[in-house]
């Protein structure tokens, strides 16, 4: 039988979605973006999958500046693929959120497919208190919004990043989204090789049942045939549970301290670098072997390092 393709494992290692008083690991500052970074390409992870934060209060930051301020060390630290964020935060336009990856050039982008409920408002009241004031407020906003992907607002980001020769890790917390995907397919917007990342777990989206997990897939194999790399992040304690059975079903998977602070039932991570680890013994525990940065890009079909713009 010919050898399965290696999986892919990205690392998310901060995002914008848990907040400094969550978890102590949470990098915030530029030198510890870089240090988690550094530590989860260690452990095995090929993508590095990027947000900025102000390394003052944690805030999440959308903006070339603070992008700058890691991404030209990490370049030269690691030969891992750098994936940025073109969706930051709920709170952000859609200028403000695709600015860093339209100036910078990435190798890989994240696409978020379609407008969505976003609720991150239950983690409020797992805090007694917040560190910074910004935190509650951040999260309570979520209650009353829609974190906004129209088809003019992908359409923009699809075409700012091609014309960069950027390609993207799209990002479809719904069965919908997968449609959404296969629109622009049709139209000719999008080319194979897709990178989908299925995420399970948010409010708002698609659940983290196993059944939920299959039918994603299922709809993605119907659509995209051959033509797709699958690729999943569960949210919270979920996390390892869908990444097994993904990697079990021939996917991808996705890690990191944006996605879930725990490693282990009751026990926080003390590092994306730990989750990782603990992803990497499953699939090889499964007979699997994980890729290199250098085989992601021949799978993903990527421009490779050098011709990015940091």
């Amino acid at each position: 039988m010919a050898e399965s393709a290696p999986v892919i494992i990205t690392c998310a290692v901060t995002g914008g979605i848990h907040t400094p008083t969550m978890s102590p690991a949470l990098p915030v500052t530029p030198e510890e973006i870089i240090a988690d970074s550094l530590g989860a390409v260690e452990a095995g992870a090929a993508i590095l999958h990027l947000h900025a934060r102000n390394p003052d209060d944690g805030r999440p930051e959308q903006n070339v500046e603070a992008f700058m301020r890691f991404l030209p060390r990490l370049k030269q630290s690691t030969d891992a693929v750098i994936n940025l964020t073109t969706g930051g935060s709920p709170h952000m336009a859609l200028e403000e959120r695709v600015g860093p990856a339209a100036k910078l050039h990435p190798e890989l982008a994240s696409l978020n497919m379609g407008s969505m409920n976003f609720g991150l408002f239950p983690l409020v009241e797992k805090y007694p208190q917040f560190k910074h004031e910004w935190e509650r407020t951040h999260l309570e906003a979520t209650r009353d919004v829609v974190f906004r992907n129209t088809f003019k607002d992908i359409e923009y980001i699809l075409s700012t990043g091609y014309e960069n020769g950027t390609r993207f890790e799209f990002e479809c917390y719904d069965i919908s989204h997968l449609y959404n995907l296969a629109h622009f397919v049709e139209r000719g917007l999008v080319k194979p090789p897709f990178f989908v990342q299925s995420v399970f777990g948010i409010l708002g989206g698609i659940g983290t049942h196993p059944e939920d997990v299959a039918h994603m897939k299922r709809t993605a194999d119907r659509l995209f045939g051959k033509d797709y790399r699958w690729s999943v992040l569960g949210a919270g304690s979920s996390q390892l549970r869908i990444a097994a059975q993904a990697a079990a079903m021939g996917g991808n998977v996705r890690v990191g301290l944006e996605d879930s602070l725990w490693a282990g039932r009751g026990r926080q991570a003390e590092s994306s670098a730990e989750q990782v680890t603990l992803v990497r013994k499953v699939i090889e525990g499964l007979g699997l072997r994980i890729a290199t940065p250098d085989e992601a890009r021949s799978l993903l079909e990527l421009k490779g390092g050098t011709d990015v713009a940091f």
